[in-house]
């Protein structure tokens, strides 16, 4: 059936800013089905607040309206235009629970525009719980035992009447995990219509149910939760599939949690392909979910399903079905190659799975599921250190903030380049804290599922505990436990060798294909660096190769190229140009560096400014290389680039890639503080930085040169002192006088700074950072105290400085910028001020010879402008600045940064009327018993975007009252 004639204009609903359990994941899928529309000639008009993102940027759709997400904006949007059709499939659960509303209000009816892709009633079926549950019993698919609540008193009913038949039931238990606790069988509480696990949680103690309840019910719209017996112990897999509206359906991937049922799935490590599973179990699950796709209604598009299997007996339940693209669904895409979201919207506007080209190899049909030939590994990426007093056990509400994705020959590669992906410290699946636990703490640590406890397995392991004794504590499958012992028993085989010249070929070749990084192999032997490693390993022919990601295990040839690196054999590796897929061209090159893992402070925009980096670098007729490990990014996707590789982003892998492909130069400016963390070991290379050079970089970065710079240009700056010590810090902070700014050096995001007021405060959060971050040098500053901050963003050619955009921020000085309401342009400060500041911006960005990007943040105290920092690369604000006034401007910066361009060869005109405010979301509901205070290190995991046409908005004059309410220290 040809695709729907009729649908010449379609409305994609977003999801709104960034927030733990919904993140840019959806970023990746807007885009990529806006991308698929427009394809077909269809008018593409798309709703978000997210001035971050990539799908709100004009070259995404033909109009993009930065609105908030209420059925208010939907509208103004139909009144507008018009559309035909809407696709809420694409935003998340935000973008489905408003077209339920708009549905409910008759504004879809009264607008005569349809629901494409899913109805109402498919939406209802899959996402009511009570709905849902009557629905599996119909199907005779089996689900736990649970019933709805609307109240605490239904909840505690049924919570009652579940302990009573979980003491006669076996069949649905684990005689080793449903332990009874304190007399309580656990019961699970989950919410309707909520995204991330919000409000769900998992109640071990009779005391904790009200409590579960309450907050379940309220984090639901329509205040219903399910009460679940919990299958404690029991093995998670998710299975993403495509259905279309001739009822063919293809499973596109199957990910297997390595984390058991307790845990969501967004916090767990994942797998895939699914690697315990019998064919049994992966027959019937399949069938059976074919059969809830088939089942659901009016359907066209992806979805995804999980179910629980009892490992004992392989019987299998239901947990959902989430009836749009999903968290998984840019994991599957990533990890297989198959653009979901992208044929995702093709099937909702009529086209059938066989009458659609399978993307990669442009020859075969999209009506396919994809063979994997390798190993990936999802691990997610936590913040718990910005959220003091927060519990980091995890459990049924996601808490993970980002994640990473490793593509290897076998799980242990997988696994190891995952870690290192992570930026946590890890050079593989190594220790990550300084602090050893002796075996019986360790046992006992194991028995709480925390962010870091696979690295306390293998911790446990080398210490001697059994598998035996580590599956009975975690449930983790002892498949997966074999594989850590695996990696544990060559490090012990290692370390027997003591000097590198003394460990033979073939051993170091193994270490290396089981993803044991150079920094790790230098780690164990003590009396080498990575470099030497390198170097020695090179001398004997154990370097990577490149694997392409082609869908079909090489069955067809590929013609996307989507890359990662692995060790071969020898015999494979000495033929002929070895077993490299990836085939150097004569073209001119640029490699940009990704950001890695969503974190608070380096998030979403760094992956905007990638992607239109990788646009205009290929507009100048480069190649455009990729580097990066995300998986819910645009940047990584099968045809942005000209060429993605899909790797740690750290320099072992890197100098391979740069070996391999010699390019012209590297991109480190618009990666944050991952990419320029790099920067000083290609200036050491001899390799071009593209843009401002390393040193002038550094300049800004250390604060005595940059100090000195200032001094120079006859800059003010707060006093300021450098210490490595307690004492040292003491001295400095009475030279430049109380309250004062603590903070290390070569972070981002204001990761553990502090405003202190006396020595006792000072020595405490001293020790805390040398703790956490040894060896740091860390940076005291005098705190202006009611002081104004506000920052400028521009762009310099080397001759001539542009300012983008002057930023007011509405809290006082000791609120983060990025926790910061701001006003794009400035509302409070005098013409003089401003002037000021564009002059101040002016001159060091010359002095620096900048060639692209600078952000610098200025204080404003009694009239007088003093500089706090300039960071020469894209900032936080550069995308928000660019949506604001409607100017490409990350497209100019790399055009100006590669030489290709000086400023004077744009025309740049800046659309804005009234005020654009850039908004901060929190995440603070994740974490209950987490003090809401802001201060100088940033909490905010999103923003959103909002204009207001003058000063009198009654939601500015609100905001403006309440602006000093969170400060704290």
């Amino acid at each position: 059936m040809p695709r729907d004639l009729s649908i010449k204009s379609v409305l994609i609903i977003g999801s709104g800013p960034i927030v733990i359990g919904q993140a840019c994941e959806f970023d990746y899928s807007g885009s990529q089905a806006a991308r698929s529309l427009r394809e077909e000639g269809i008018k593409v008009v798309l709703i978000n607040s997210n001035p971050a993102t990539i799908m709100t940027d004009p070259i995404m759709a033909d109009r993009v309206y930065l609105l908030p997400l209420t059925v208010e904006s939907i509208e103004q949007i139909l009144e507008e235009n018009d559309i035909d059709a809407v696709l809420p499939t694409m935003g998340g659960q935000t973008a489905l629970n408003l077209a339920k509303e708009a549905e409910e209000l008759g504004i879809w009816e009264r607008f005569n525009v349809r629901l494409i892709g899913v109805d109402i009633k498919a939406i209802d079926k899959a996402e009511d719980r009570e709905l849902f549950r009557k629905w599996m019993i119909e199907l005779g698919v089996p689900i736990a035992k649970a019933r709805t609540a609307n109240s605490l008193l239904e909840g505690k009913e049924f919570a009652q009447e579940l302990q009573v038949s979980a003491a006669g039931n076996t069949g649905n238990s684990l005689p080793s995990s449903n332990v009874v606790y304190s007399g309580f069988q656990p019961v699970v509480i989950r919410p309707s219509f909520t995204l991330g696990g919000t409000g769900g949680s998992i109640v071990y103690h009779k005391e904790d149910l009200d409590a579960a309840l309450d907050r379940g019910l309220t984090a639901s719209p329509i205040h219903e939760v399910l009460v679940e017996q919990a299958v404690m112990g029991w093995k998670e897999f998710e299975l993403e599939l495509l259905r279309d509206s001739n009822d063919n359906v293809a499973i596109i991937c199957t990910v297997e949690n390595f984390d058991p049922m307790g845990i969501h799935t967004g916090d767990s490590i994942t797998v895939a392909p699914a690697m315990t599973l019998s064919d049994t179990a992966f027959q019937l699950m399949r069938n059976t979910a074919i059969m809830m796709m088939r089942d659901l209604g009016n359907f066209a598009g992806g979805c995804n399903v999980q179910f629980a299997l009892n490992p004992n007996t392989e019987e299998i339940i239901a947990i959902e079905i989430n009836p749009r693209v999903s968290r998984s669904s840019a994991l599957a895409s990533k990890a297989t190659g198959y653009p979901i979201a992208k044929i995702a919207a093709k099937l909702a506007i009529g086209y059938a799975l066989d009458e659609l080209s399978n993307q990669i190899t442009k020859t075969t049909s999209a009506y396919f599921e994809p063979a994997l030939d390798y190993v990936i590994v999802k691990m997610p990426r936590w913040n718990f250190d910005k959220f003091k007093g927060a519990d980091d056990t995890l459990g049924f509400q996601m808490k993970s903030v980002g994640e990473v994705m490793a593509i290897g020959r076998t799980f242990p590669e997988a696994l190891q380049k995952a870690c290192q992906s992570l930026e946590n410290n890890a050079t593989g699946l190594s220790f990550i804290s300084t602090s050893r636990l002796r075996p019986e703490e360790l046992i006992d640590t194991l028995k709480r599922p925390t962010w870091d406890r696979i690295f306390r397995i293998k911790e446990a392991m080398a210490a001697g505990v059994s598998i035996k004794t580590i599956r009975e504590l975690t449930q983790i499958d002892r498949w997966f436990l074999y594989q850590i012992q695996d990696i544990v028993n060559m490090e012990a085989e290692a370390k027997k060798f003591r000097h590198l010249s003394a460990m033979p070929a073939p051993f170091l070749r193994s270490m290396k294909q089981m993803g044991f990084g150079d920094e790790q192999i230098a780690d164990l032997l003590l009396d080498c660096t990575a470099e030497e490693v390198y170097e020695y390993r090179k001398k004997l022919g154990i370097t990577r190769v490149f694997k392409m990601v082609d869908t079909c295990s090489a069955e067809f040839e590929a013609k996307t190229p989507y890359y990662y690196s692995t060790f071969e054999a020898p015999s494979i590796s000495l033929q002929e140009g070895g077993a490299n897929e990836s085939i150097r061209t004569d073209k001119k090159k640029i490699i940009v560096l990704g950001s890695g893992p969503n974190r608070i402070g380096q998030g979403i925009e760094f992956d905007y400014c990638c992607t239109h980096g990788l646009i205009a670098i290929r507009e100048s007729g480069y190649e455009a290389i990729m580097v990066n490990c995300n998986p819910e990014t645009v940047s990584t996707d099968f045809d942005i680039a000209d060429k993605l590789y899909f790797e740690p982003v750290n320099w072992e892998h890197l100098w391979e890639i740069i070996e391999h492909e010699q390019p012209e130069g590297v991109v480190v400016q618009l990666g944050g503080q991952t990419a320029l963390k790099l920067a000083k070991k290609l200036h050491e290379k001899g390799i071009k930085i593209i843009g401002t050079s390393f040193d002038n970089m550094d300049i800004a970065e250390d604060r005595g040169r940059f100090s000195d710079t200032l001094k120079e240009l006859n800059i003010p700056y707060p006093r300021y002192g450098t210490a490595y010590t307690t004492d040292e810090a003491i001295d400095v902070a009475k030279e430049v006088g109380y309250p004062v700014l603590v903070r290390p050096s070569y972070v981002l995001g204001g990761q553990r700074m502090r405003i202190v007021i006396n020595d006792e405060e000072l020595e405490k959060s001293v020790v805390s950072l040398l703790k956490h971050l040894p060896g740091n040098k860390i940076l005291i500053d005098h705190f202006l105290d009611r002081c104004q901050e506000a920052e400028v963003d521009a762009i310099c050619d080397g001759e001539e400085v542009h300012i983008m955009g002057i930023m007011e921020h509405i809290e006082p000085a000791g609120i983060h910028s990025g926790d910061s309401h701001a006003l794009l342009p400035v509302f409070n400060l005098g013409p003089l001020v401003v002037d000021e500041m564009a002059d101040i911006a002016k001159k060091i960005a010359l002095r620096l010879n900048v060639k692209g990007l600078i952000n610098i943040q200025f204080a404003i105290k009694d009239g007088k402008v003093y500089v706090i920092e300039a960071n020469p690369r894209a900032s936080r604000t550069t995308p928000f600045i660019a949506k604001a006034y409607g100017i490409p401007y990350l497209n100019i910066a790399t055009k100006v940064m590669m030489g290709e361009k000086k400023l004077k060869d744009f025309k740049i005109e800046k659309k804005l009327e009234g005020f654009a405010v850039k908004e901060p979301i929190f995440s603070f509901n994740k974490f209950p018993n987490v003090n809401k205070e802001l201060g100088p290190e940033m909490k905010s995991t999103g923003e959103a975007i909002r204009f207001i046409k003058n000063l009198r908005d009654p939601w500015f004059r609100q905001l403006y009252k309440e602006r000093s309410m969170h400060l704290s220290k």
